[in-house]
């Protein structure tokens, strides 16, 4: 019995923590139907992934409250990555759930992870920068393009080897 677009399964995810965000990727590679919702302590996320249609669906009741109107998503042929601004900034999410329950598809971004409670100065001033970049994006999916730079100039390694003698 072929049950791919009626089995509902949450999509694997990975948080970190920042000062003013909390970010979710969802690890769903060639998404469709993504829907994304924001409430002021929950997250909602469904689509359709993959070549069998899976369905996804995953429901996060968050650890803190977000301003659901300055939160956004971007989806990407590997991803959904979410942006959560916190209602509250400044204030550390120990965990991503309002629960302590350990979810078998949620893991922490250990790549992007960082402990900013106690940044110096100068840490304090880089993730100003980038909390600035964030802000100047603009638009509904303002999320950085990740799929790659479409640069079509040349390159030094691009020119013909000569051949072999």
């Amino acid at each position: 019995m072929f049950l791919s677009t009626i089995c509902r399964q949450p999509a694997i995810a990975k948080w970190y923590d920042r000062r003013d965000y909390v970010f979710i990727e969802f690890c769903v590679e060639d998404s469709k139907d993504v829907r994304v919702n924001f409430e002021k302590s929950k997250c909602d996320f469904s689509c359709l992934g993959g070549t069998d249609n899976i369905k996804h669906q995953n429901e996060i009741d968050l650890f803190e409250a977000i301003d659901q109107n300055e939160s956004k998503h971007k989806r990407t042929d590997r991803s959904v990555l979410c942006c959560l601004r916190k209602a509250e900034s400044g204030k550390s999410w120990p965990r991503l759930t309002k629960e302590k329950a350990k979810l078998s598809w949620l893991s922490v971004d250990f790549n992007n992870w960082k402990d900013w409670e106690d940044d110096s100065d100068e840490e304090l001033s880089n993730f100003d920068r980038f909390s600035e970049m964030m802000s100047n994006m603009g638009g509904e999916d303002d999320l950085p393009d990740v799929d790659g730079v479409d640069d079509e100039s040349e390159d030094s390694d691009d020119e013909k080897m000569p051949d072999l003698e």
